[in-house]
């Protein structure tokens, strides 16, 4: 398969090159995007149990490798602070996301007429 790379003109090889970058930086957003929707899904149930507590009640929070007594007020305030974090975490890995798709939508194109010549429009020969 390289031999036949090596064939291709020098600007579709980069194309190709440039396209595999991008799928693979559009592989790694998503996993990003995933990893930080779990997180905040995981913040949303917690906030719910603790709204179910009552407000006198023994709380604790993971320190590292520990279980911290805390007090029920700060560990709402910070999980609804990470959580607000996490919503702009969010919004910015959307629009990296959509700008990825966008990218390779645009060199799909490009490399499609690229490989595919007798698609474009010929001049005409005398």
């Amino acid at each position: 398969m390289s031999d036949e790379l090596s064939k291709l003109p020098q600007q579709v090889q980069e194309r190709l090159m440039r396209l595999q970058q991008l799928q693979q930086t559009l592989q790694t957003i998503l996993q990003q995007k995933q990893q930080v929707d779990m997180e905040a899904s995981e913040i949303d149930q917690t906030l719910t149990e603790l709204g179910k507590t009552a407000d006198d009640a023994v709380i604790y929070k993971t320190a590292g490798s520990l279980l911290v007594k805390a007090e029920k007020a700060k560990v709402s305030a910070e999980l609804t602070e990470r959580k607000d974090l996490l919503a702009t975490r969010q919004t910015v890995l959307a629009r990296q996301e959509e700008r990825m798709r966008s990218q390779l939508k645009d060199l799909q194109t490009q490399l499609q007429a690229d490989l595919n010549p007798a698609s474009q429009p010929q001049a005409p020969s005398s």
